[in-house]
């Protein structure tokens, strides 16, 4: 390494970390090197695909971004976080409108299975491919090629286009088939209006597969900012068409009752939420100086050998989706199960319900996780480059440690919280009380699975840090057969009510079988996972909970016995989270917990900086 660049690598770090990152480390000196740690292939042949198993408008904050962003733009990274939280907030706040709109019985299930399928069939085609295969294959072509990358995103770009205009009329044409696929239980007026909505948002395919090439090309780019905030125009567009279908059609619209054109408004506007998130992805790439000539052959260009490369990542991507049909086939079934049991439609006993309490489970990950993950990656794959399997356990234990000590309150507090928090937020509308607390309950077996499935998502990173996407694709297989197992296991084991209670464990079986695979090939690799010292962590830090919960615990008792429903449980919440959380920090100093101690350095330092001269 030449001169300029060793000068420049201590303010690569510092740019490229959280302070909090910055701090742990200098608390925690490395011990003696280790190396030997050789990667399977170069880490920047395959890109970072996320979550893999989020099929909806709020698209996955890592993509990319992570393996590519670029190592000397601080603003980046404060862009991509500030994005991060405004479209998660928004994300929320859609999903709240939308409950409001169409409740959680038949008519607000089958919203969510028409809503749910253009996703999941562009994430299964292409939006894998995207994420893991092409961010890394351009960012190659625009360093390596005369004409930096030019002729290769215009030929991608033109090859892609047609392929997102035959599938989405296949996919319109298709509709009532992909509604058997996906929510085959549905029968009659319930159908008809799947089927509507699904043929409505199934226009979005060609949208979604712009947004994702405009923001692939803003990637490569090192223009991070416009594909994290994009999304908040579509939320926003999608909540003023469910209140403008809440305005119109009125409150407690049933399958039965609602017409063609209410659907169709609803439908539309929801639709072209996506199409003003690509209008604005597409001006931004032209304002960075892209202009397209098309061009349809690929022969040549090299994008052959990068998806083979990544067949094993693709893998991994559709394990997760069929994860996803079979969460939709289980929960929609026993929707009508619960609703023949009853002799009318049952408000939370499917699919909506489980969405619901799914956008609220992962907001505590894509908003603390995340940023560490996008920090910690690039960081893993340098160590990797030079040998040092002692620096990359180090940095995956401080990351698991640091994003656990704001995850583990937030996991129990989601317990404690989740049903005043649900009644709080989403009993309006058509969406009655008692579909709140089903919300809150959905929420409370979601909880129980954050830390699992942030260990995950950071053993994951450990692999593709490494080059390895053959093992995150072969751990998959197991991991998806035990969730599939479990969720038609629930069929036929439980209640009808009850299933959608029992999916969150399903789901989170997934993320255990998938961690426990992970963690054993990996201990090989590196010579350890730094357990004791995650485990003590974790020990303490679920200790120093233990008087918030209880504080939490006995505001949501105390303003359960006042009488109402709304206002008691905004008291609990509001006066039990500040007091738990203020409680959880008292005593987590108390205990002097580390992980803790680096926040808070943190903070003091950035206080005395502003204070200072």
């Amino acid at each position: 390494m030449d001169e300029p660049d060793q000068k420049d690598e201590p303010e690569r770090r510092r740019v490229l970390m959280p302070a909090v990152i910055e701090e742990a480390e200098r608390a925690e000196p490395p011990g003696e090197p280790e190396i030997g740690l050789v990667p399977v292939r170069d880490p920047g042949d395959v890109g970072d695909p996320g979550t893999a198993d989020r099929p909806g408008s709020e698209r996955d904050e890592i993509g990319g971004a992570a393996q590519a962003a670029p190592p000397g733009v601080a603003h980046s990274s404060a862009v991509m976080a500030i994005g991060t939280v405004f479209s998660r907030a928004t994300g929320f706040l859609r999903t709240v409108v939308i409950g409001a709109a169409l409740g959680t019985a038949l008519l607000g299930d089958a919203y969510q299975a028409a809503e749910m399928i253009p996703y999941t069939v562009y994430e299964l085609l292409l939006g894998g491919l995207l994420a893991s295969v092409f961010v890394p294959f351009l960012v190659k072509r625009r360093m390596r090629d005369a004409d930096g990358g030019a002729a290769t995103e215009r030929r991608l770009l033109g090859v892609v286009l047609l392929a997102l205009a035959v599938l989405t009329v296949a996919a319109v044409l298709a509709a009532d088939q992909l509604i058997s696929l996906y929510a085959g239980g549905y029968e009659g007026r319930q159908r008809e209006v799947a089927v509507l909505l699904t043929r409505l948002l199934l226009v979005q395919i060609f949208f979604i597969g712009v947004s994702g090439l405009a923001s692939t090309l803003l990637n490569v780019r090192r223009r991070f900012g416009a594909p994290m905030w994009a999304p908040v125009v579509n939320n926003l567009i999608t909540m003023a068409a469910g209140l403008l279908f809440l305005w119109v059609a009125g409150r407690g619209r049933t399958t039965e009752t609602v017409t063609d054109g209410q659907l169709a408004l609803l439908g539309l506007g929801s639709a072209f939420g996506t199409v003003a998130q690509s209008a604005v992805l597409a001006w931004t790439l032209r304002s960075a100086g892209f202009r397209w000539r098309p061009r349809l052959d690929l022969r040549g260009s090299g994008l052959g050998e990068a998806v083979r490369a990544a067949s094993w990542m693709l893998l991994y991507i559709v394990v997760a989706q069929v994860g996803v049909l079979v969460t939709a086939n289980v929960a929609t079934r026993a929707a009508d199960r619960a609703a023949e049991a009853a002799g009318g439609p049952v408000a939370g006993s499917g699919l909506a319900t489980y969405k619901f309490a799914l956008v609220v489970f992962q907001l505590p990950y894509a908003i603390i996780a995340v940023s560490v993950i996008t920090a910690l990656l690039p960081r893993m794959s340098a160590h990797v480059a030079d040998g040092r399997r002692d620096l990359v356990r180090d940095d995956f234990s401080r990351g698991l440690r640091l994003s656990s000590a704001l995850l583990v309150p937030l996991w129990l507090g989601m317990l404690v919280f989740a049903v005043p928090g649900s009644v709080t937020f989403f009993a309006y509308g058509s969406l009655s009380v008692d579909g709140a607390r089903r919300i809150g309950a959905v929420l409370m077996v979601f909880a129980v699975m954050v830390l699992p499935f942030t260990l995950h998502q950071l053993l994951m990173r450990v692999f593709y840090a490494l080059g390895d996407t053959r093992t995150p694709g072969l751990i998959a297989v197991p991991a998806g057969i035990a969730q599939a197992v479990t969720a038609f296991a629930l069929m036929w084991l439980v209640p009808a009510r009850q299933i959608v209670l029992g999916l969150p464990v399903a789901y989170g079986l997934f993320y255990l079988v998938g961690a426990a695979g992970a963690v054993i090939v990996l201990r090989r690799r590196l010579g350890g996972m730094d357990g004791r010292r995650i485990l003590v962590a974790l020990t303490r830090l679920h200790l120093a909970a233990l008087p918030a919960v209880a504080f939490g615990a006995a505001a949501v008792w105390g303003f359960g016995q006042l009488p109402g429903d709304r206002v008691p449980a905004l008291l609990a919440v509001v006066v039990g989270g500040l007091g738990g959380g203020a409680l959880y920090f008292a005593t987590a100093r108390l205990m002097k917990v580390p992980e803790i101690g680096y926040f808070t350095a943190m903070a003091a330092s950035r206080i005395r900086r502003s204070g200072g001269p």
